[in-house]
């Protein structure tokens, strides 16, 4: 069945249930987490969203993490390996066809978890631009509704941008 985009209006239980599945990784992943984020559009307050909890799962050392894929299949989640991102490991859980969460697992000091975190970071603080990403997302969803990939792509061009913009920004902080 192809995936449905939708998009929602922010919903403020989604940090709770960023917080109840992040105790759950920890019981799982125990000394291996060095850190967990709620990351994406979810963990932007005031944009529209997949209702997806995206989590960002900092690790000692991401080669340990394919240990776990029976506890984390038995917690409902499939693991994918690297899905396109080399040196990570991402994990989802689907539920009657609705994916409700992504785990995306780093190692400590990958330079992607420095990227989706000033990406969030800096949205959180500059409302206009969190504004205008809302205001995208909702149109290509209409525009892609059964396109997943398509949805995507056409976000690119705007997230690098925003992505240089966050980096400067990071950059110039005291």
């Amino acid at each position: 069945m192809t995936r449905k985009i939708e998009v929602v209006p922010h919903n403020p239980v989604w940090s709770d249930h960023f917080q109840a599945e992040a105790e759950k990784l920890v019981a799982i992943f125990g000394p291996e987490v060095v850190a967990i984020h709620h990351m994406g559009s979810t963990a932007i307050p005031g944009i529209q969203a997949k209702p997806v909890i995206d989590i960002l799962l900092e690790v000692k050392d991401i080669e340990h993490v394919d240990g776990f894929n029976d506890e984390m299949r038995r917690q409902g989640y499939t693991p994918n390996g690297e899905f396109g991102i080399p040196g990570r490991r991402y994990f989802s859980r689907v539920i009657d066809t609705i994916h409700t969460h992504h785990v995306h697992a780093f190692q400590s000091g990958h330079p992607e978890i420095a990227r989706v975190l000033n990406f969030r970071d800096y949205l959180r603080v500059h409302p206009d631009e969190a504004r205008a990403y809302s205001h995208l997302k909702e149109g290509l969803a209409q525009n892609f509704r059964t396109d997943p990939e398509g949805y995507t792509n056409a976000k690119s061009e705007f997230i690098r941008a925003i992505d240089e913009k966050a980096k400067t920004w990071q950059d110039q902080k005291p």
